[in-house]
């Protein structure tokens, strides 16, 4: 097999996420390049297309798995063609940056593990918040024992019915259990519970609730849950979707025997509060959040550098939304 010397893409969904979270990053990253996108909308996959200055659109996945020029696909439709997409890519025999959440069940995220292990293609899980400065910061204050031995953490992601936190599409399918997996907690939280097994590493025991209290849809708008890691530390979490606009709350604390770190999911600010002083680091948005992780993909797929979120992590956050549901 040639040694590549760059990755040429292939997205398949160029909706919402991929205009400007994504897309763009893909022609911006070192060794990188976008050559083509499908929708099954042939005229906005074309727009995309135009409007991005991608060469090719389809509105056909086989199409597009079929060119030989493509090494890489970006899966970026909702979860419920995540298996059935991952499958044929891995058949292709391209390497994968897979959106999240990487299914809509840890049965499904479980089958695309079983078929990497069958081949030689790569995975990257687009769990992005792992490469932004604000969480670095934050992974580098745990390393240094900035707050001591680490005891717990605390996350609350409390939204009104109409949050401005949730990416804004056409047909509003995260609130679509068979589309989405659960509601607004399969959307949001895989970033939350990726970081913090990121953190913490490995996870002993997990246990949760979750209800549909405003039956304004189909899917569970609270889950109330606790995690305890096999180091020790613990984790509670809760994630409503139907508070009032002033409640609405977006807050981490990590609490360690000597002080504590307090940062937002969606912010750019990460506080260090310990016995010796108090510190606040501020981090600039940047135009397209995942262009860093996508460019750790790219290094690890021509083989420059290890894989930054791999299948494995995505199958934990898969298991942990389960069980923090209730399931």
């Amino acid at each position: 097999m040639a040694i590549k010397d760059k990755i040429s893409w292939g997205i398949l969904g160029c909706g919402d996420v991929a205009e400007v979270k994504s897309g763009p990053a893909f022609q911006k990253c070192e060794n990188s390049q976008l050559l083509a996108v499908m929708r099954r909308n042939s005229a906005k996959a074309e727009d995309f297309a135009m409007r991005h200055e991608v060469p090719l659109w389809y509105d056909d996945a086989d199409e597009l798995l079929q060119n030989k020029d493509i090494n890489a696909v970006y899966i970026a439709t909702p979860p419920a063609s995540h298996l059935e997409y991952t499958l044929k890519t891995i058949k292709a025999g391209k390497d994968i940056y897979l959106e999240k959440p990487m299914t809509r069940t840890a049965d499904e995220a479980q089958q695309i593990l079983n078929a990497l292990a069958k081949s030689k293609v790569k995975l990257t899980v687009a769990h992005y918040r792992r490469k932004l400065s604000a969480f670095l910061k934050v992974k580098e204050l745990l390393k240094n024992d900035s707050i001591g031995n680490v005891r717990f953490a605390k996350i609350e992601i409390l939204q009104p019915l109409k949050s401005d936190i949730i990416a804004k599409t056409e047909e509003n399918w995260r609130v679509e259990p068979e589309l989405s997996g659960g509601g607004y907690f399969y959307d949001l939280a895989p970033h939350q519970l990726d970081l913090m097994a990121h953190f913490f590493g490995p996870v002993e025991s997990m246990h949760g609730f979750s209800k549909n209290q405003a039956a304004d849809y189909d899917a569970a708008d609270i889950v109330n849950g606790v995690v305890s890691f096999k180091n020790g530390v613990q984790l509670q979490g809760l994630w409503c979707f139907n508070v009032a606009e002033k409640d609405k709350k977006d807050q981490c604390i990590i609490y360690g025997s000597e002080g504590t770190i307090t940062f937002s999911f969606y912010g750019g600010e990460v506080i260090l509060d310990s016995n010796n002083k108090k510190e606040i680091f501020h981090f600039d948005q940047i135009p397209h959040v995942q262009q860093p992780l996508i460019q750790a993909t790219v290094a690890y797929f021509l083989g420059n550098a290890e894989n930054p979120c791999p299948a494995e992590a995505g199958l934990t956050v898969m298991k942990m939304l389960e069980r923090l549901s209730g399931f």
